[in-house]
């Protein structure tokens, strides 16, 4: 900028010696919510990336639990029932209780990934250091400006 001319972000007054302008605090107040959202969105990974895993573990859970009920009941239903008419059990019999045994695998399958599902939580402190923030910038409010300073930025005082 040419020497005499008057930057057009200042309020006609030169800043006192360490005072900021409000360029320079506008944009300090910008980077340090840049940094508190980044922090906040490193903090709701790491809380978030442990639940991922119990949530995998539970679908891995369910999804051995719908193969057995689908795949291997049809198979090895037949062998077994004729396996248990083998032994003197009438077939309707030996068909029911083969149909009950995978009927229990799959429960207890099910129970398994039920347990790995409880154990999710929400992040806990991801929403409280989110609800913090909001809080401060609701409650923040600006210094009002003098009746001097807003005559000096008017020009009516030099």
């Amino acid at each position: 900028m040419p020497a005499g001319v008057a930057d057009p972000s200042s309020s006609g007054r030169a800043p006192y010696e360490g005072e900021r302008s409000v360029g320079q605090l506008f944009a300090a107040a910008t980077e340090d919510l840049s940094a508190l959202v980044h922090d906040e969105i490193a903090l709701a990974k790491a809380e978030i990336r442990a639940d991922v895993k119990r949530g995998v573990t539970g679908g891995v859970s369910v999804t051995v639990a719908g193969v057995v009920a689908l795949a291997a009941i049809p198979m090895l239903s037949f062998a077994a029932a004729y396996g248990l008419q083998a032994l003197g059990l009438t077939l309707g019999w030996s068909f029911l209780i083969v149909g009950g045994a995978y009927l229990l695998i799959a429960a207890l399958l099910g129970l398994l990934a039920m347990r790995s599902f409880k154990k999710i939580e929400k992040p806990r402190r991801t929403i409280e250091g989110a609800q913090a923030t909001a809080d401060v910038l609701k409650n923040a409010r600006p210094r009002p400006a003098t009746k001097e300073e807003i005559d000096r930025a008017l020009g009516r005082i030099s």
